[in-house]
């Protein structure tokens, strides 16, 4: 069979042929503007992936049928301002009473000497109520020194002297309290503050802490922190399937004069979903690059359900004993890029998220229900419409399968997260 790029008037007449090689052309077309679609998505886009077809998802049906309907001919209400938006102060703060009375004449005083006249005519006041308003106030953090005063005490008749041990500190002869260190851990990690600027905070204090100072600190907090974190990491192995993520993280790169991309790699144990009791754990580690040896270390031991993005570095923990979940967010994504490329109601992306989303309604519906509840109602309900799909998925690449067209078509089906 020749080639597309043949001269047209070599071309053969077979229409079957043609068809394919359009065909084989439109799917190439789609994988192409499906990759400057995610690119662009990547940079410009929002992060919201919800498909919505014109038609109420089941779960907003079941919500529509619940609400009553108003009457015929009455007009609907206005939507309130700002409706939802609940503007009461949080109850777990402390409070503080401010009474406020109004002014008083000078000529007339209590027993106790205070003015009880009114101003008007001089006579009595009562009390009559109040009108109570609120307002948030803010006190700013403050430094103070703890002075640890050690009395010592001697016996009166051997003369033993005795004297309460020193107060344990969280650094060796540092003047560093618990506190403080905390603070600054989470103003560096937490809230992402620089160490200079947050030394320039302290300075307005009147307190003047050194960068180079803090960054001793904080190596020796991560020092101390390393038995909590060998635990957190135990306990999230532990549990009989992870969730496994990564991220990439600028990294200063001193003397080089630019930054380095680094890798946070989460571990995450939450049994919630199928109504276990365990703890929540995420467990967070660093390596200065996305070399597959990094999760093969930090997995080591772990022959579980290991939930993760499709990332050829994992392939060796498959190969060692651990279950692939392939994972439906990462499945669904392209479908999703194509679609908001194109937005066609009728073509294959949308009908791809129709199906997903199906899957999607029946796993909301059985969150949190016990592990024995939650395999029959897959079973049940969503089996079927698995099998379903992957009939309709080989469909597609049957219908679409010329012998030259085949690569091409192999590639289209790989981002689009097909097997």
């Amino acid at each position: 069979m020749p080639s597309p790029s043949a001269h047209p008037d070599r071309l053969p007449d077979d229409p079957q042929w043609l068809k394919g090689e359009v065909k084989r052309l439109e799917l190439l077309v789609q994988k192409l503007t499906l990759q400057l679609a995610r690119q662009q998505r990547a940079r410009f886009g929002a992060s919201s992936e919800r498909y919505a077809d014109g038609q109420a998802s089941l779960i907003e049906a079941e919500f529509a049928q619940a609400e009553p309907s108003a009457a015929p001919g009455a007009e609907p209400a206005p939507a309130a301002a700002n409706q939802g938006l609940d503007r009461s102060l949080p109850a777990h703060l402390p409070h503080e009473q401010l009474l406020l009375r109004p002014p008083a004449s000078e000529a007339r005083h209590d027993a106790q000497g205070r003015p009880c006249g009114c101003t008007a005519c001089g006579g009595r006041l009562r009390a009559l109520g109040h009108d109570v308003s609120h307002h948030l106030e803010y006190v700013p953090g403050c430094f103070k020194v703890i002075r640890a005063m050690r009395e010592k005490q001697v016996c009166t008749a051997c003369e033993a002297i005795w004297q309460a041990p020193a107060p344990s500190r969280p650094i060796p002869r540092g003047p560093a309290s618990a506190g403080l260190l905390s603070h600054v851990m989470v103003s560096k990690y937490g809230d992402h503050l620089p160490l200079k600027r947050l030394s320039r905070i302290f300075a307005r204090e009147g307190v003047h802490i050194e960068r180079a100072t803090m960054a001793g600190w904080v190596e020796q907090v991560h020092t101390l922190l390393e038995p909590l974190v060998a635990a957190l990491g135990r306990h999230v192995l532990q549990g009989a399937k992870v969730h496994a993520d990564d991220t990439p993280v600028k990294v200063l790169a001193p003397g080089r004069g630019k930054t380095l991309t680094g890798r946070l790699w989460v571990y995450v144990r939450d049994d919630r979903p199928s109504a276990g009791t365990a703890a929540l754990a995420a467990w967070v580690r660093y390596s200065p690059d996305c070399k597959g040896e990094h999760p093969r270390a930090h997995l080591h031991g772990f022959f579980g359900i290991l939930q993760a993005a499709a990332y050829a570095g994992c392939g060796g923990l498959y190969e060692q004993g651990v279950t692939e979940a392939a994972c439906w967010a990462h499945a669904r994504r392209p479908w999703w890029d194509l679609y908001e490329r194109h937005r066609d109601e009728d073509g294959l992306a949308a009908q791809a998220l129709r199906r997903i989303r199906a899957l999607y309604v029946i796993e909301e519906d059985i969150r949190g229900r016990p592990p024995d509840v939650r395999r029959s109602q897959r079973q049940a309900r969503a089996a079927p419409l698995l099998q379903a799909f992957h009939a309709w998925l080989h469909d597609v690449l049957l219908r679409s399968r010329p012998s030259r067209s085949w690569p091409a078509l192999r590639a289209t089906a790989w981002h689009a997260g097909l097997p």
